[in-house]
């Protein structure tokens, strides 16, 4: 993610745990990549669970994402074996999950100079007839900086906060709407490589989808959603605010006030530097981020210890379901709701 310089410290915006077991398999090496969940790491939502305030489980979100920010991982740097072994971890979560790959496998390869990255993005077909040929885009960068300046010995930038929690919410509503099978518009769950070299990923896939003339209907992306605002803040705040009705639409479709307004975002001109920017300049439609992260709540931007043990379970836990309703809202209004404040 792009910094800014603000009293003489680079700060960014969206832009520590213990390594998971991989349990080896000589036959088939890319299982080694794989980290094997017991009964006891990861709890199924029972079959009959309707409360939509309680569908993600805080064990699930914990177990994604202490693995996806371990040292194992090496900082998730784009082009790194870290990397991949996160892509793998991804895939394999998709496919376990029924969520289907959009293109002939689930990843979206592209070149920055010799270094090959590759977004992961899988989709839900909606069950609407002809509201299924309208998209709607879930996305976050799981992608970091690899590593970062040596504090105690320890150089691995785990990313927890930057950005595997947002990888691990989309991950999260992946698997609900597989299982609810609720969604009337098809969606696509896309995570991000290369955002930390520029928005290098979202840019390539936001251009490829332009060139299907794909009708994307928005499109929102989560970064920084792993640490609580002050209890006197809404619980999270969108970039791009009044470019467009989402912030009121969410609301409205959650019934509760979730997102809001941080006068920083506009100050530093967020709304441009995290994966929503490349489809809104493509697509011209509402694509905003969110995220919980507001400069003043979290330290560990960059640095070695943004890490697993940094994270607030409850607080992503809460947050995730709670934006279940405001998705299922956006995702399944019978016609095109949210539209850009010009038109």
């Amino acid at each position: 993610m792009k910094k800014l310089l603000i009293v003489g410290c680079f700060i960014a915006f969206l832009i520590g745990c213990k390594s998971s077991t991989v349990v080896i398999n000589n036959d088939n090496p890319s299982e080694n990549l794989i980290p094997k969940p017991t009964k006891s790491d990861v709890i199924l939502p029972s079959p009959k669970t309707t409360d939509k305030s309680n569908y993600a489980i805080l064990k699930n979100i914990e177990f994604s994402l202490q693995y996806l920010a371990s040292d194992e991982l090496e900082g998730r740097n784009t082009g790194s074996e870290g990397i991949e072994k996160a892509a793998v971890f991804i895939e394999n979560q998709f496919n376990q999950n029924n969520i289907k790959p959009y293109f002939e496998t689930y990843r979206d390869s592209f070149n920055i100079e010799k270094i090959i990255g590759y977004n992961i993005v899988g989709f839900i077909e909606g069950n609407d007839p002809e509201l299924k040929n309208e998209i709607v885009i879930l996305g976050a960068h799981y992608d970091h900086i690899g590593t970062a300046e040596e504090i105690e010995g320890d150089v691995v930038a785990n990313g927890a906060n930057d950005d595997a929690s947002g990888t691990v919410a989309v991950m999260e509503w992946a698997k609900y709407f597989a299982k609810t099978k609720s969604n009337k518009r098809t969606v696509l769950f896309t995570l991000y490589a290369a955002e930390e070299m520029g928005l290098k990923g979202s840019g390539h896939l936001a251009e490829l989808l332009k060139a299907k003339n794909m009708d994307l209907y928005t499109m929102i992306n989560f970064e920084m959603i792993g640490v609580p605002r002050a209890d006197s803040e809404l619980m999270a705040y969108i970039t791009g605010f009044d470019l467009s009705n989402m912030p009121a639409k969410l609301n409205a479709y959650a019934n509760e006030e979730i997102v809001g307004f941080l006068p920083q975002a506009k100050a530093y001109n967020l709304f441009q530097r995290s994966d929503n920017f490349p489809f809104y300049n493509a697509f011209k439609i509402p694509a905003h981020a969110i995220s919980t992260f507001d400069f003043t709540n979290f330290d560990y931007y960059h640095h070695v210890d943004d890490e697993a043990d940094k994270m607030d379970f409850n607080h992503m836990t809460s947050f995730i379901n709670k934006m279940i309703p405001a998705l299922e809202g956006m995702i399944n209004a019978p016609t095109k709701e949210i539209k850009m404040n010009n038109e």
